[in-house]
């Protein structure tokens, strides 16, 4: 389960799994960001425990600082950007009927993944 996955934008390594939830840790390197996405089936909260968030998400942009978080509904478009010189590292809490990777709809993507 703590297999680290890696990304072009970093990594992420799952913390936990359970019946309607899953837990990761994911690292998004100095310079990189998240496509433009959202899902179907779930819905995600992500808390900032190191380094600043650009959040993109629910039509505004916002930035998170250390112990901030931000509820992001399923269905709704949002993206994940690390402008600074450190990493930024996320806990993503994701609640949903179905938690598998492919629940994604790529709207913008820098790395010209579909």
């Amino acid at each position: 389960m703590n297999k680290e996955v890696q990304k072009p934008w970093g990594s992420y390594r799952i913390i936990n799994i359970g019946k309607n939830h899953l837990v990761k840790e994911i690292i998004v390197k100095s310079g990189q960001k998240l496509s433009l996405q959202s899902h179907n089936h779930r819905s995600e909260h992500w808390i900032v425990v190191q380094g600043v968030a650009k959040v993109t998400a629910i039509e505004k942009e916002i930035l998170l600082r250390e112990n901030e978080n931000i509820f992001i509904p399923k269905k709704s478009k949002h993206r994940l950007e690390n402008n600074n010189n450190e990493d930024l590292i996320i806990i993503e809490i994701q609640y949903g009927s179905d938690l598998r990777e492919d629940d994604i709809i790529r709207y913008d993507d820098i790395y010209d993944r579909i």
